[in-house]
């Protein structure tokens, strides 16, 4: 498989969407070690915590971009570097896998030229891994805040709810759209906790793009979460990492 595909997740706040892409990160992180990187474009900053990895704050593309617009020794230093290298200095290394955090959206300010330049140096940084799994912020805001300029699968998650599913609607609409600069290739449709109540057939079908997997409601998950225990420690024999290893394999294959 060539390098730099990424695959970013997304869905309604609450259905489980940061997860989901912990899950996929730990999983492939076994499977190509030191060649996946996890991006955490959630302001809320979930993946540290699920994967187990301390971090200092101070290390996002937010505290970045704020000593590039305000340090002029900053801007000198990165004068002699290429941006990628300049980005790598926020990434925290974690087992079998690199983290990046972006960290809180835009301040009030014109930061225009500034993201531009590490919007370029991020899609630049993909390019030397594998796999780039991004954990995008809820809703339409995954792809208004455009992280990536191409996006090789979007992953949107929903639970059995109607609210959510139309949550799902949405964000697909704006992602296959290809606004703001953004080139989604396929998009994809994970359906989250799932028990014998499936959800009305007609809703999945509005959604408008098929059901790549479904994750089934898993007590041992729902456990390890409740204990902020990390998700890497999970068994690889429950029920919701066994639906992730075929959602990726499904995605990966293809």
């Amino acid at each position: 498989m060539e390098k730099g595909k990424t695959i970013a997740v997304t869905g309604k706040g609450g259905a489980g969407k940061s997860i989901i892409a912990s899950l996929m990160i730990s999983q492939l992180a076994k499977q190509y070690p030191n060649e996946i990187l996890a991006i955490d474009a959630d302001s809320a900053m979930s993946l540290p915590y699920t994967l187990g990895i301390d971090v200092d704050q101070s290390g996002t593309i937010t505290a970045m971009r704020r000593a590039i617009v305000g340090y002029s020794d900053v801007k000198k230093k990165m004068n002699n570097k290429p941006m990628r290298e300049v980005i790598r200095e926020v990434v925290h290394k974690g087992d079998g896998f690199d983290l990046l955090l972006m960290g809180r959206p835009e301040e009030p300010g014109c930061y225009c030229a500034v993201n531009d330049l590490l919007r370029h140096g991020m899609d630049m940084l993909v390019q030397d891994y594998k796999i780039s799994i991004v954990d995008g912020a809820a809703g339409p805001e995954q792809i208004n805040r455009r992280v990536l300029k191409d996006v090789d699968t979007l992953l949107v998650v929903s639970d059995m709810s109607a609210r959510s599913l139309e949550t799902a609607r949405g964000i697909v609409e704006i992602a296959l759209a290809n606004e703001n600069g953004i080139s989604v290739r396929k998009a994809g449709l994970v359906l989250n906790r799932v028990r014998d109540d499936e959800p009305l057939h007609e809703l999945v079908e509005k959604v408008g793009v098929p059901v790549i997997g479904k994750i089934p409601e898993d007590g041992i998950l729902n456990k390890y979460d409740r204990e902020g225990k990390t998700l890497r420690e999970l068994p690889e024999d429950v029920p919701s990492v066994k639906a992730v290893q075929q959602i990726l394999q499904t995605i990966i294959n293809d």
